[in-house]
């Protein structure tokens, strides 16, 4: 009866007291925290855990009560409860110590000192799920510490029950759990702990998470495990970087540090790990190759990518994964594929307008189509045009076997041009006489084939250039094919960084397959002479010479 009555005293604080700062302080001044640090050691089961519920509350966010439950003697009753086989008592008792060591550090190293860290890890293991969830969260706590309890945490065997948790159906547990993993993973051993032990696919799978701390947590312990050169192949090994690249993140804070765990890998691609991942590319299963490509497509240093492209065969892992029956592999392939074309290009075409190849010295603006000292006409469209032969046999190979190879223009007066538009002669002229000329995008392909036809590359290059510009999902197809006809390899190469760019939209469009199909073997050239344009050390040949 009497220990009915005292049960039924302490809930009743307990109930009081919940989120009324002023009644946990009135118990305080009442005297009532010291009889109740003492009922945590009466025979009855109740009324200990009545007793641990209402220090529990009173000690939530109240320094003054924390530090007299600590200064009662609490601390040693409370770990002898935390191994309770009751999971009503060891719940609140963990719940108590949660509440003493929130934002207090001193309280925090009171409780290490008194013995708690073993059976608070023993309770990772708990029947009941909340004790579980309190040992997690109380865990994460000590980590923040100081890095020898970090260590001592995941010596003392926390790894293995905390990754369990990361699979849990309760989401507060996997919350927890990857808080715990997040704070255990600032230590370079406890990285390797953690990757060995299975916790990185779990980590990955929990980014998929809709709970957006879930999600945090979880990002926040690949930030950490991703600094141990040890496992960035691992990390690689099991889609890593790809599960980072598509993931759809809630929070800001989230895409920071997915961000800075990406950045983290490519500064760590370099020396044994690359060798490591380039050994795995050559050797590993298909699977793994890809993702090491793909991974090393984005995260690789430019003086890098021969050997990984080209010596080791990357090149031909990425253009596979475009011919692939997985719209997921294609997605893939094509955005590596286009971050590698961009870092082995020098100039995009779309960058800036290209200058004449040839600098020469012209006659001038005053000479185009006039009569003065011009010693050959042109019939275009049945009008002349007056042209000067020195003029043209500078300006290319076309105009010098013209006039001075053995045919019928050699020595004729007027020559007549058959296919190409008035308008359209002026302009290739224009650009003769003076090296400059404004091309629209009306008359831009026309000039292109003009340009082509007298193999005049200057002019074919701003002719390109402007073509270029109006590429779109539209054209591209039409863009690509006109590429080909007139061996206009700057454009060819700016429809080749839009298929990639836009794979996705493209595919989903009427002949795309045919398209991609005959793109992959320019694909292939253009990155492969791009690779090889400049000769840079291999791996082992930098690791030789350090």
């Amino acid at each position: 009866m009497v220990n009915s009555v005292i049960k039924r005293a302490a809930d009743a604080i307990t109930n009081l007291a919940h989120e009324n700062s002023n009644i946990k302080t009135r118990v305080r001044m009442e005297g009532g925290i010291p009889p109740l640090v003492e009922l945590l050691e009466s025979q009855d089961l109740k009324v200990q855990r009545a007793a641990a519920g209402a220090l529990r509350t009173l000690a939530f966010k109240n320094d003054e009560n924390k530090t007299q439950i600590v200064q009662c003697n609490a601390l040693p009753t409370l770990i002898l409860m935390l191994r309770s086989e009751d999971a009503a008592i060891h719940y609140e008792a963990v719940g108590v110590i949660g509440n003493l060591v929130h934002s207090s550090p001193n309280i925090k190293k009171e409780v290490l000192n008194a013995g708690a860290l073993q059976p608070v890890i023993g309770l990772l293991s708990s029947c009941c799920t909340e004790s579980q969830r309190e040992a997690a969260l109380l865990l994460g706590q000590f980590a923040s510490a100081d890095s020898d309890c970090k260590v001592h945490i995941v010596q003392r065997g926390a790894v293995r029950p905390l990754i369990e948790m990361l699979q849990s159906a309760d989401v507060q547990l996997r919350e927890m759990s990857a808080f715990a993993l997040g704070r255990l993973a600032q230590d370079t051993h406890n990285q390797a702990g953690i990757a060995y032990n299975g916790g990185l696919v779990p980590l990955f799978k929990l980014l998929d998470s809709k709970n957006g701390s879930l999600q945090h947590n979880a990002a926040f312990a690949l930030y950490g495990v991703a600094d141990n050169e040890d496992y960035v192949s691992d990390f690689i090994k099991v889609g890593g970087v790809q599960k980072l690249q598509d993931g759809e993140f809630i929070v800001q804070a989230t895409k920071d540090c997915v961000a800075k765990t990406l950045k983290r890998l490519e500064e760590k691609i370099n020396g044994r790990v690359l060798k490591h991942l380039l050994y795995l590319m050559r050797v590993g299963e298909q699977s793994v190759q890809r993702r090491v490509a793909l991974a090393l497509a984005h995260l690789c240093a430019p003086e890098d990518q021969r050997a990984i492209f080209i010596d080791n065969n990357g090149l031909d892992l990425l253009l596979d994964l475009l011919i692939s029956m997985s719209p997921k592999h294609q997605q893939d392939g094509s955005a590596a594929l286009y971050k590698l074309a961009n870092k082995a290009a020098a100039l995009s075409p779309m960058d800036a307008a290209p200058p004449s190849p040839t600098p020469q010295v012209y006659l001038g603006e005053q000479y185009v189509n006039s009569s003065t000292l011009s010693d050959v006409t042109f019939l275009v469209e049945g009008k002349r045009f007056y042209a000067h032969r020195i003029a043209l046999l500078a300006s290319s190979d076309a105009f010098r076997a013209m006039f001075d190879g053995g045919y019928r223009e050699k020595d004729a007066r007027d020559i007549e041009i058959p296919n190409i538009r008035w308008e359209v002669f002026e302009l290739m002229m224009r650009f003769i006489y003076t090296g400059s000329v404004q091309i629209n995008s009306e008359i831009s392909q026309d000039l292109l084939r003009a340009a082509d036809q007298y193999l005049l590359e200057g002019l074919k290059r701003l002719c390109e250039y402007t073509i270029a510009k109006d590429v779109n999902l539209d054209n591209v197809s039409d863009m690509y094919d006109l590429s080909e006809a007139f061996h206009a390899v700057s454009l060819r190469h700016t429809c080749i960084l839009y298929i990639l760019e836009h794979f996705n939209k493209i595919c989903t469009r009427a002949g795309s397959a045919q398209l991609i199909q005959r793109v992959i073997p320019e694909i292939r050239n253009f990155l492969t002479k791009a690779l090889n344009s400049s000769r840079s050390p291999s791996p082992s040949d930098r690791n030789s010479q350090t």
